[in-house]
């Protein structure tokens, strides 16, 4: 199964590195990948995201027996075991191949600092649509943009470790 990821992370890797050629001047390589492949996977999230709150949960509250959750929440909660596993593979495979550290590390490390990005996601929800009254699926996209910094950080020094072997002096691609 490792080798088939390889293979896709190899073709996804052909596919984003050639529209890196404009770029190459202003920005490196691992962001363009992070920003490409990261931009797809939110775009994705996004898209689902507004399909389960708008047709399937049809913005109500979901009850179950010992809770009930809003519809916005309750559409993060559906989506989010969907975009974690691709963004997951998108990064590992595309972003960060240079990470010298064992799967099971990063896929634990990843489960931690997005663990951040959920707790970021739940507060700027709950601000922006109960207390602001904003729309949920713009509160959505407006949440994502703000969480996008703190996830490239942390996967970078944290979850991938592609970021310290740069500051060490060694270039990674």
């Amino acid at each position: 199964m490792r080798k088939l990821f390889e293979k896709i992370g190899t073709f996804v890797i052909s596919v984003v590195d050639w529209f890196y050629f404009p770029f190459m001047q202003f920005i490196p390589r691992e962001i363009f990948r992070y920003a490409a492949t990261g931009g797809a996977n939110t775009l994705l999230d996004i898209i689902l995201y507004f399909i389960v709150y708008q047709f399937i949960l049809h913005g109500q509250i979901v009850e179950l027996e010992f809770v009930a959750i809003s519809g916005h929440i309750a559409a993060f909660l559906i989506v989010f075991p969907i975009t974690f596993t691709t963004g997951f593979f998108l990064a590992k495979y595309v972003t960060f191949t240079a990470s010298e550290l064992k799967g099971r590390t990063q896929l634990f490390r990843y489960l931690l600092s997005v663990g951040g990005s959920i707790l970021l996601n739940y507060v700027f929800l709950k601000l922006f649509v109960e207390y602001f009254g904003w729309y949920a699926p713009l509160s959505k996209v407006i949440t994502t943009l703000l969480v996008i910094v703190y996830s490239y950080l942390a996967q970078r020094y944290f979850t991938f470790q592609t970021g310290k072997r740069k500051l060490a002096g060694r270039r990674s691609v």
